[in-house]
């Protein structure tokens, strides 16, 4: 996926109080970082933020934190969190290869909103629910695991379920049509699932994932 350059991205993005510029220096220490001992839920790719920003707004007995690899993705995100007041969240500009130099076991669940699909067989390893990023995983989260998927691309579903489930993930919802499921599963949107949701007729797909030790 291609992203517009920003010019002074980063510059823009560490005056943020919401960016966490050193966050290696907190592995182990999230709780007394938010200053509570509530849940934290992390998602990968955050990209411009509205999912986790809504996040944080709907549920402020969690500490979210969303990590964004490009800084000129985040550029929006701080630019929507100008003048409001979410104790509760924290943005992090860093690679999710470096997840365990970020964090300890300090990880409640993890959210996978519309990942880069990475269809090429040589690129699988690159895949968020590839058996090395699992792995990873087990490094940051608590005894209990959660990981939570959204993509409108069959193909990285597919591949998902299978790869979670030769993990030993069980699946606690399952869904190929989310935006029309019977079930009214809880969902907020990205900024790409509303316009993909206007312009596109093809499903969202939809997992929850857990694994209890």
């Amino acid at each position: 996926m291609r992203y517009n350059v920003i010019k002074d991205a980063s510059h823009i993005i560490n005056k943020s109080p919401y960016l966490v510029s050193r966050p290696e220096v907190y592995k182990n220490k999230w709780a007394s970082f938010f200053q509570n001992n509530k849940p934290i839920y992390l998602e990968l790719g955050t990209g411009r933020g509205e999912f986790i920003i809504n996040m944080a707004k709907k549920y402020p007995h969690i500490n979210f934190i969303g990590l964004e690899l490009y800084d000129s993705q985040l550029v929006k995100a701080v630019e929507r969190l100008r003048g409001q007041d979410l104790p509760n969240l924290k943005l992090i500009n860093a690679d999710a290869r470096d997840l365990d130099k970020i964090f300890g076991k300090e990880i409640d669940t993890i959210y996978l909103t519309f990942s880069e699909p990475w269809p090429k067989r040589q690129d699988e390893k690159k895949r968020f629910t590839h058996e090395t990023y699992l792995r990873l995983y087990d490094k940051i989260f608590k005894k209990h695991k959660r990981i939570i998927l959204k993509t409108d691309n069959k193909g990285l579903f597919q591949y998902s379920l299978e790869s979670l489930s030769k993990y030993w993930y069980t699946f606690e919802v399952v869904s190929l049509d989310l935006h029309n499921d019977e079930r009214k599963i809880p969902n907020i949107m990205t900024d790409f699932e509303k316009n993909y949701d206007k312009t596109e007729k093809r499903p969202i797909y939809y997992l929850e994932a857990k694994f209890e030790e």
